[in-house]
């Protein structure tokens, strides 16, 4: 199992934006960033991102884009910007290239989306498919030490499953082909005023009060922990309660008595700087107050909707837990907004600098 600090290397700091331009130069950091679900949002922010070319932030980074370059091609030339790219057709020659021009953007198209259609907007099982052709092609780049880090533009779980990709999401892809279980990692997310942790990811609700158990909430409170403490945070972890007012003492249901409180009671013999289990009507509150580095949510609406709240427009995703820095903009494929130029793409933004803020770390 990788060592559980290995995404704890500055969770942001003003989200990356000084970022390492003289550690980029000097590690020669090759980022890996998926396109997602092409008919998606992913695309069109890429392009407005590197519409200029690389941005100052990433200075002294190359940047391997992983997707079908048709859908790069469609929003670069609805936005009458230049091609920002350089088109790789062999893997092999990666280091090569990026030693003739580093600090560069390139791009890879995996052979069996050379004929992808584009459906802008559309949520299509072709769309899957290249999300998860993508995906597999960066992890394959990952292990061999071709890419460095990872950001993930958003892809379609529905989609990704027709396509014969049989995994909730990206965390359970990633996890599953680092050789790790989806309990060895955390989904976390990142934003200026808020930082928080999900116990379970994308369950249906119903399921939640049986996945929730002692070890899992020591696993997530363990590399949540270990992030926060190596950007520098050390005040408290806050585990939330699982039912209304915490249980009440065990009159609202007993999971938080039986289960989360001796979590904590643990995590605090262990040493670790944890309280709860607290409320989460009043959690998110505090904790966006400066009371705790961060909030540990039993599943993913208790922790997203607070956090989304504050950080829509700027937050990031962060798999916590692998064996190489993976962030997200913090938003989904946004087919309804394809094309329209009225999506932000801070989130994107952030993702990248803090993948290299964390990775020069």
């Amino acid at each position: 199992m990788p060592p559980s600090s290995v995404q704890g290397r500055g969770l942001g700091q003003t989200l990356g934006q000084t970022l390492g331009q003289t550690l980029g130069l000097t590690l020669g950091l090759t980022l890996g960033l998926t396109l997602g679900d092409p008919n998606g949002l992913g695309p069109e922010l890429v392009c407005r991102v590197f519409q200029h070319g690389l941005p100052e932030s990433l200075a002294g980074t190359s940047v391997l884009i992983i997707g079908p370059e048709q859908a790069l091609a469609h929003h670069q030339q609805a936005s009458g910007s230049s091609v920002f790219w350089h088109r790789l057709s062999n893997l092999d020659r990666l280091s090569e290239q990026v030693k003739v021009q580093p600090s560069s953007v390139h791009l890879y198209t995996p052979p069996d989306l050379d004929s992808f259609q584009m459906q802008p907007g559309a949520a299509t099982t072709a769309g899957g498919q290249a999300a998860g052709l993508a995906l597999e092609t960066a992890c394959s780049l990952l292990q061999s030490g071709h890419v460095q880090a990872l950001t993930t533009c958003p892809l379609n779980k529905a989609t990704l499953q027709r396509a014969g990709f049989n995994f909730a999401g990206h965390t359970e892809f990633l996890a599953a082909k680092a050789g790790l279980t989806p309990d060895d990692v955390c989904m976390h997310f990142a934003g200026p005023r808020m930082r928080v942790s999900l116990v379970t990811t994308h369950p249906p609700l119903r399921a939640v009060p049986g996945l929730i158990t002692v070890e899992r909430i020591l696993r997530k409170l363990e590399l949540t922990r270990a992030a926060m403490h190596a950007q520098g945070l050390p005040g408290p972890v806050a585990v939330c309660g699982l039912n209304p007012h915490a249980g009440e003492d065990g009159r609202i249901g007993d999971e938080d008595g039986r289960i989360i409180a001796p979590a904590v009671s643990q995590a605090r013999a262990r040493g670790w700087n944890v309280v709860g289990p607290l409320a989460a009507d009043t959690v998110f509150h505090r904790a966006a107050q400066g009371d705790f580095s961060a909030v540990l949510a039993m599943y993913h609406d208790q922790g997203l909707t607070a956090f989304k709240l504050l950080h829509f427009h700027d937050g990031v995703q962060v798999t916590l837990g692998l064996p190489y820095v993976r962030t997200s903009p913090d938003h989904g494929t946004g087919y309804d907004l394809v094309g329209q130029g009225k999506a932000s793409a801070q989130s994107l933004r952030n993702a990248l600098n803090m993948a290299v803020a964390l990775t020069v770390r």
